[in-house]
């Protein structure tokens, strides 16, 4: 079930890879997420010390919890295996790529984060996406007039 998606990274990167990671929660950020209080749009990835961590994500706190509740935007650890992390932090280091995280979701019971090597797009291959899309809408409104 998915519980957040970042619309806003397909439109501002080309997405090559895509990998899926656990994330290493505390508390009652587990209840609060699968309640759907999460955000990832302003959300980014980072590798430091061959780890990687998501910054930038919001968790609003549960309201039942305790006085503890971890801080909403603090920098949570992403569970990946050491081949994927050197890997990501190859194409990172040496294309010009960015890791970006796309959704959030449970499978099993876990809170998963779906991530996606990605390259920046250009204004002009933002206009042609929007484009696209516009003829599609156009494409599919006149078919489904027709039949």
């Amino acid at each position: 079930m998915i519980l957040a998606k970042n619309k806003k990274a397909f439109h501002e990167f080309f997405i090559d890879e895509r990998y899926e990671a656990g994330i290493e929660l505390i508390g009652s950020e587990v209840k609060s997420i699968k309640a759907g209080k999460v955000s990832i749009k302003e959300a980014f990835v980072r590798i430091i010390n061959n780890e990687i961590f998501i910054m930038g994500m919001s968790v609003t706190p549960w309201a039942y919890g305790s006085v503890y509740n971890p801080d909403e935007k603090r920098v949570r650890k992403l569970l990946l295996h050491k081949k994927e992390i050197k890997k990501l932090h190859e194409n990172v280091s040496q294309k010009g790529c960015t890791i970006v995280p796309i959704s959030v979701y449970t499978k099993k019971g876990f809170v998963k984060v779906q991530i996606a090597l990605a390259r920046g797009k250009k204004n002009y291959d933002k206009r042609e996406s929007l484009a696209k899309r516009d003829q599609q809408r156009q494409m599919d409104r006149e078919i489904k007039e027709r039949y």
